[in-house]
């Protein structure tokens, strides 16, 4: 293993465990997220397929698998949340979350059109 793809599944490994670490929150405390859902005009229903996408998108990018279709949808996820949750720029703490999310998106864009170059 070279240090370069040392260095790409560390990176790899820490985006993947936001993921994991969200989604696991959402099954063991769904009612939580279900109001923040609610409040922002996100139906219910979606929390299963957001805890999916969490679970299987994160673990996929820890594998190493599948990382176009993973960091692609996972990059989407960001930006809706970002737009749907964190718009409240007055609030220096969404706002910075707002940004967050865009910079998260903006990994995942690179991890997805780069991912059929290994590691």
């Amino acid at each position: 293993m070279t240090v370069e793809s040392g260095i790409a599944i560390l990176g790899r490994t820490l985006l993947a465990l936001l993921f994991l670490f969200a989604g696991a929150i959402k099954v063991l405390n769904p009612d939580v997220f279900m109001g923040r859902m609610a409040g922002s005009g996100v139906p219910g229903f979606l929390l299963p397929a957001v805890i999916a996408l969490e679970l299987g998108g994160g673990l996929a990018l820890l594998l190493g698998w599948k990382m176009q279709y993973a960091g692609g949808a996972l990059a989407v996820f960001c930006v809706a949340t970002a737009v749907i949750f964190h718009h409240d720029f007055a609030n220096v703490a969404e706002r910075n979350v707002f940004f967050k999310d865009l910079a998260l998106a903006g990994a995942l864009m690179f991890i997805a059109i780069t991912s059929g170059t290994k590691p």
